[in-house]
């Protein structure tokens, strides 16, 4: 059985499909999961997964502030792959309690509001979801931000006490777009618009000409403050 250092003796032979394929004998199916927010790297990954034997889980988190053409590229999905998507919403005390105190556009004040967001309308739910998991497969890749240089195939997630499996880690925007096409995968049509990443319709604008491929999330922040609380800093070295 290959383990996770494996993956990091040579870099130039990682391939994303052989990752998957390991992950899947490492792990039991059923406690494996993709997360997917339907962005084009998850897509790709679930194209990837469709055709190997073993099937992991996929879920996404609905927040209740998602893009319609979200939601349409989840139903293409669905009917694509002929694939169950487990869909975890936030918990509706906790949504009620958040815009009672601070308003629907709460995220706009504050970092730290804008976490509290994100605390509650993904954070909480993707715990809740990895509950029934040993290890989770996410989409990440190096070039995507400069809070993701380091990022590894294979990683500890010390906050959710499981490994996390990231395929596409040294894949670039471009690798990407050319997988989607060669193989005719569905995806968002945000992106024809200009969009480069997608997240909640308040919090996600289409990236201007010359800005990197996460600048269109949080727009308002500072670059080292964008990210949600999804994927927090590895604790390197563990293995598996």
């Amino acid at each position: 059985m290959k383990n996770i250092n494996a993956f990091k003796s040579n870099p130039e032979s990682r391939d994303a499909r052989a990752i998957l394929e390991w992950a899947l004998g490492k792990f039991t199916p059923k406690r494996l999961l993709l997360a997917s927010s339907f962005s084009i790297e998850d897509q790709v990954l679930t194209h990837l997964l469709s055709g190997l034997e073993a099937k992991a889980r996929v879920f996404t988190l609905d927040t209740g502030r998602l893009f319609e053409e979200t939601h349409a590229v989840m139903r293409a999905t669905m009917e694509r792959y002929e694939l169950a998507i487990e869909v975890y919403a936030p918990f509706e005390t906790d949504v009620e309690a958040l815009v009672s105190d601070g308003g629907p556009d709460l995220f706009y004040e504050s970092v730290e509001k804008r976490k509290k967001c994100c605390e509650v309308r993904k954070v909480r739910p993707l715990k809740f979801a990895l509950s029934s998991a040993d290890a989770w497969i996410c989409g990440l890749r190096r070039e995507q931000s400069q809070t993701r240089t380091e990022l590894e195939a294979v990683e500890w997630d010390e906050g959710n006490g499981l490994f996390k499996i990231n395929p596409l880690f040294n894949w670039t925007e471009k690798d990407v777009w050319q997988f989607i096409r060669e193989n005719n995968v569905p995806y968002n049509k945000l992106y024809d618009e200009g969009f480069r990443s997608v997240g909640c319709a308040p919090c996600t604008r289409a990236v201007r000409e010359g800005e990197d491929v996460r600048a269109g999330r949080w727009w308002w922040e500072s670059p080292e403050h964008k990210e949600c609380g999804l994927h927090k800093s590895p604790v390197k070295g563990k293995g598996a």
